[in-house]
């Protein structure tokens, strides 16, 4: 027994667990006072946004696990199912978050990495551009969407903007410091060696960087993912975000609980690419 309870995936069941018995306990149909008297608690401005009906039922706000676990099966049995533009499977949005995050995370790794890669080799440029490096990393990327929109007049266009702009600052940091740290033992070594410029780079400089570069990498996909949500339930006709914000406005929350496990799930899924890409190219001294 305590082998087993060494395992830290028996942990992670037992939290597991605890958190949907949780969750069901809270969630159970209370005996409730009468009608009248719950309404009369709730915030006018709530009533407004889901109807003063729904406001007042006594059936808890979060569906319970069951209702979950049943539309989930519902969800996911018929996830590529496609009725028309406005009637698409969750499957499908999943894939159309997956394209524009894939397309703006490869963006940024085309023009973050090598630019990192510069300014980590030259300390002058790394003076001249870190103010506005540290001018625009902390501008929220949803900050830019107005702008966006207006230029690319393109609700998809704008959103792999968003995330090219939010994935782009990790990866850029991450890699200058990556090179600028490389030990200088090495960089002695290569000029005993008369290594020129270019193979210095290629087989010190490089190879040394690329735990580094994989780390910017790993944060800056994780906030992607984070924020395409957010970018398609503000500009959005498809997508995970989209999704969520329409079974809103439908009072379908089993559907939205539904899409932030899968959310969830996702991006571990994308994370644990990387950290095994990592663990592929880690540089061994």
């Amino acid at each position: 027994m305590k082998t087993l309870m060494k395992q830290s995936w028996v942990l992670s069941l037992l939290l597991l667990a605890v958190f949907v018995l949780v969750w069901h306990v809270a969630t159970r149909s209370p005996d409730a006072p009468p009608a009248a008297a719950g309404a009369a608690a709730v915030d006018p401005e709530y009533a407004k946004l889901v109807g003063q009906s729904v406001a007042t039922q006594q059936k808890s706000a979060l569906p319970t696990p069951k209702d979950v676990a049943v539309r989930s099966k519902e969800l996911l049995t018929h996830a590529f199912d496609k009725n028309g533009t406005n009637d698409q499977g969750i499957g499908w949005h999943l894939l159309y978050s997956l394209g524009r995050v894939l397309g703006g995370y490869g963006l940024a790794v085309l023009i973050g990495v090598p630019f990192g890669f510069a300014i980590g080799l030259f300390p002058l440029l790394y003076r001249a551009t870190n103010p506005f490096i540290q001018v625009l990393k902390p501008v929220s990327p949803m900050a830019w969407m107005p702008l966006a929109l207006y230029i690319l007049k393109d609700s998809g266009a704008s959103a792999i903007f968003i995330i090219f702009i939010c994935s782009v600052w990790p990866m850029l940091i991450n890699t200058a410091f990556g090179v600028a740290g490389v030990r200088q033992d090495w960089i002695n070594v290569a000029r005993v060696l008369d290594l020129n410029v270019w193979d210095r780079i290629v087989h010190i400089v490089f190879p040394a960087a690329v735990p580094m570069i994989l780390t910017g990498m790993r944060i800056s996909i994780g906030t992607a993912w984070f924020v395409i949500v957010a970018a398609e339930m503000v500009a959005g006709q498809s997508g995970i975000g989209y999704f969520i914000w329409n079974e809103w406005n439908n009072l379908q929350i089993a559907s939205t609980v539904t899409a932030i496990i899968l959310i969830g799930l996702t991006g571990r899924c994308l994370d644990a690419l990387l950290a095994f890409v990592s663990r592929q190219l880690a540089f061994k001294e």
